[in-house]
């Protein structure tokens, strides 16, 4: 299947590692142009000669998205580069584990600059391209916990709920314009991100990583975590020209962890 993704200008978010990386990684394959951001330096150019080995071109930028002069610089990148923006994925890391009292008001702060505003700030910075040209693809990667909060993730639980809000209302100002917004909720995932998770679980129940690991795998219907691969293959596709009748939905990559209906 052709996906009509080659030439087309895609900003993966968070993409020199895990999940972010795998996105790149399958937009690359499709024969798209890219826009890559991460925090850290050696990683990010890494994934940028890596990614260049698929035959398109890539664009670093070392950018930390809490900041919102750092996403007008990766945006700024991108349009100088390409002049457009066709594909945003969003994608941050997730806030730090813990029950409510653990938190004080400075980590729900960060949390809503880290998982919120970077979204917000994202895709203020390329929608209006987007409508000009009327084509687009908005793509979120948000959690399986905003269908099933997840135990003692109360601070990712709560903003990337905010998130789905915010998608979900934002695609159907744009359903007419030829842009879709969608999000994409991974399940557990091997990722740096949850083996931090383990460690963390693992002090508070007096168990050893392992055991998390293996309480995990009994809960997931397939027996097993998710691959960052697995999680892409959707985003890809979302992306595509096949997808352009899909918009305004949560779909999780989870191997059947979720236990509602719908």
């Amino acid at each position: 299947m052709d996906l009509g993704l080659k030439g087309k200008v895609a900003l993966a978010a968070a993409s020199s590692e895990g999940i972010g990386r795998a996105v790149a990684e399958g937009l690359a394959m499709e024969g798209a142009d890219l826009v890559i951001c991460s925090r850290r330096k050696d990683p990010l150019e890494k994934a940028r000669l890596e990614l260049e080995g698929y035959g398109g071109r890539v664009v670093a930028v070392r950018a930390n998205l809490t900041e919102p002069d750092d996403v007008k610089r990766v945006a700024e990148a991108a349009h100088e580069a390409f002049g457009r923006v066709d594909i945003l994925v969003t994608n941050t890391g997730g806030p730090p584990a813990g029950p409510f009292e653990s938190h004080d008001p400075e980590a729900w702060e960060a949390a809503v600059r880290q998982n919120l505003f970077s979204v917000l700030n994202l895709v203020r910075e390329v929608l209006p391209g987007m409508r000009k040209r009327k084509w687009g693809r908005i793509i979120n990667i948000t959690s399986i916990a905003v269908k099933q909060p997840s135990e003692n993730l109360i601070l990712s639980n709560s903003v990337r709920a905010a998130v789905t809000g915010f998608a979900r209302t934002l695609a159907t100002e744009t359903a007419r314009e030829g842009i879709t917004v969608n999000n994409v909720m991974p399940g557990f995932t091997r990722t740096q991100r949850l083996t931090e998770l383990a460690e963390k679980r693992a002090q508070i129940k007096g168990c050893s990583p392992e055991d998390i690991w293996a309480s995990w795998h009994q809960e997931i219907p397939m027996g097993r975590v998710g691959d960052p691969r697995e999680l892409a293959a959707l985003v890809v596709f979302l992306a595509s020209e096949q997808a352009a009748y899909i918009t305004a939905q949560s779909v999780a990559v989870d191997g059947g962890w979720i236990k509602s209906l719908l």
